[in-house]
């Protein structure tokens, strides 16, 4: 706040949270009728397809910003596909990424990315009064500035000031074949086992298609999700022991577990579809109900999720208690961090960072927040005790044909590169029934692990000696999963331990417990 002169500062006062566009300066300010231009978008998933201007969200913004937007995205590799731009120094205006992705350093170091606290002092005193502070803080580079900032981020106050927080992992079953084969306990190895058996016996189609008894997110050459870190999370496995960061790849819990998985493999019960399907193919049957358990991120199936609840509730999915510890432990899953999911920064390239960083503030700012989750307010929903309500029509929409709204509306955060999850929290519409379960299940079980998330420097021993070890466990796992018999999966496991051991595991461990003690130090958790 030092950085905004008392005039800007005392017109924010008087004006009590009236967006970005009005604090901005007066030139480039949405009261001003702005002049339009065009900004180039990179987002670093292959599966991001919204398109710009066709719905009342993104005509909104470029109405009150004078930005329109194209997006582009992978046609193949995301890694890939930003090396070849990085490499050829042809980065979009803005460009979207995960916060662990190396070429984030790369971008930085490069010095191919805006300074976003530079521009902010230039063009847009709002950046201070909608950026949060500790976001910033844990975003700022030895130099002293600040080159991305993040989207749904989370600080451990957040966690400890009592914040209905949801993890994103969860463990789903289909309703309807879950109670019909009793409802039983997953949560032993055993009861895990049978149940997938029951299902898989009473149940083997779906609509004429074959039941698929587990599902997973998609296998990729670091492993899968499903059956590496988030069941470690179920299992309740520690992220550190003796105040040095552990190896949770080779718990013996886990090692427990992927027994049983392989145990269902042999007996034909781990289909094939789930080695090779990508998004889409899973988006498609998860839209046709075909999966009987797994787990997965539950904002990734909301939109098969609703469409499932519209034509029969008790065929949609249900969180549920999923794999424990011999000892029965809850499960510690992971909320966000301060670190966020993705991060957006202003690319050199840029020809208008004035209007970049503007963009970026009013997307930030409150306005922004509930342009982008709700949609406008008197047309798609209203404010009762300062929470939103959806108008029937929307909801109605949102049940029934999920794509249309959002190619007329584009709202529930659909355009999610600087989502506050905090901010909406605070007035989002809590009367989802398709998805509200999933949500709250998790409320007992979400902690902070952001301590935990670790960054490699590119091209460092430690980040050669982590990109190895993490190759092994991704050609390795679906070995293990699918080995023919228990003497063939105890065989390939003490391959998988020594691989790792010889391939650099020391250094790995050794760098993340000192990044380990770093961060709490950062974040007063010592």
């Amino acid at each position: 706040m030092k950085r905004i002169c008392s005039a800007v500062l005392c017109l924010v006062l008087l004006l009590n949270s009236a967006g970005c566009a009005l604090s901005a300066p007066p030139a480039g300010s949405a009261s001003a009728a702005p002049e339009r231009v065009t900004l180039d978008w990179y987002i670093n998933y292959s599966w991001y397809n919204t398109p710009w201007g066709g719905n009342a969200v993104s005509r909104a913004i470029t109405e009150k910003t004078g930005v329109d937007i194209r997006f582009t995205s992978p046609d193949g590799s995301e890694s890939e596909t930003l090396d070849a731009l990085i490499a050829g120094d042809s980065l979009p205006d803005l460009v979207t990424l995960g916060w662990w992705e190396t070429q984030l350093s790369e971008i930085i170091s490069r010095g191919m990315a805006f300074p976003l606290n530079e521009l902010a002092d230039q063009y847009d005193a709002c950046f201070w009064t909608v950026a949060d502070e500790q976001r910033l803080n844990w975003y700022t580079q030895p130099d002293g500035n600040v080159y991305c900032y993040p989207n749904s981020s989370y600080s451990p106050e957040d966690y400890r000031e009592g914040a209905r927080i949801g993890s994103n992992q969860t463990f789903l079953v289909r309703q309807d074949i879950y109670e019909a084969i009793g409802s039983p306990d997953m949560t032993t190895p055993e009861g895990f086992a049978d149940a997938v058996r029951a299902a898989a016996e009473r149940f083997p189609t779906v609509d004429g298609k074959p039941l698929i008894p587990i599902g997973a997110h998609e296998f990729t050459t670091r492993g899968c999700d499903s059956f590496d870190i988030f069941l470690m999370n179920f299992l309740a496995i520690p992220y550190e022991k003796d105040g040095r960061y552990y190896d949770r790849y080779t718990d013996p819990e886990y090692k427990r577990w992927l027994a049983m998985f392989r145990q269902l493999g042999e007996e034909g019960l781990l289909a094939n579809d789930i080695f090779i399907d990508k998004r889409a193919q899973m988006e498609e049957k998860l839209a046709q109900g075909r999966y009987f358990c797994m787990i997965y991120q539950r904002t990734d199936l909301a939109e098969q999720q609703r469409a499932l609840y519209e034509q029969n509730p008790n065929g949609a999915y249900i969180a549920i208690d999923g794999p424990r510890n011999q000892n029965g432990d809850p499960h510690t899953l992971p909320g966000t961090s301060v670190n966020g999911w993705t991060v957006t920064l202003i690319s050199k390239n840029c020809a208008h960072p004035d209007k970049a960083i503007r963009l970026m503030s009013f997307l930030m700012g409150e306005e922004g927040q509930k342009l982008v989750e709700l949609g406008i307010e008197g047309e798609h929903y209203t404010m009762v005790d300062g929470r939103a309500e959806l108008t029937e029509e929307v909801r109605r929409l949102m049940r029934e044909d999920y794509p249309a709204y959002v190619a007329q509306v584009g709202a529930d955060d659909s355009y999610w590169m600087l989502q506050d999850n905090r901010m909406q929290a605070k007035w989002k519409p809590l009367d989802d029934p398709a998805l509200r379960q999933m949500e709250e299940w998790t409320y007992p079980y979400t902690c902070y692990t952001g301590q935990y998330d670790t960054f490699f420097t590119p091209n460092s021993e430690a980040d050669a000696a982590n990109k190895r070890v993490a190759a092994i466990h991704g050609e390795m796992l679906p070995q293990l999963l699918l080995a023919p018999s228990e003497e063939e999966f105890e065989w390939q496991w003490e391959q998988y331990v020594s691989l790792r051991e010889i391939s650099g595991l020391d250094l790995v461990l050794e760098e993340s417990t000192r990044q380990m003690n770093e961060a709490k130090a950062r974040l007063g958790l010592d």
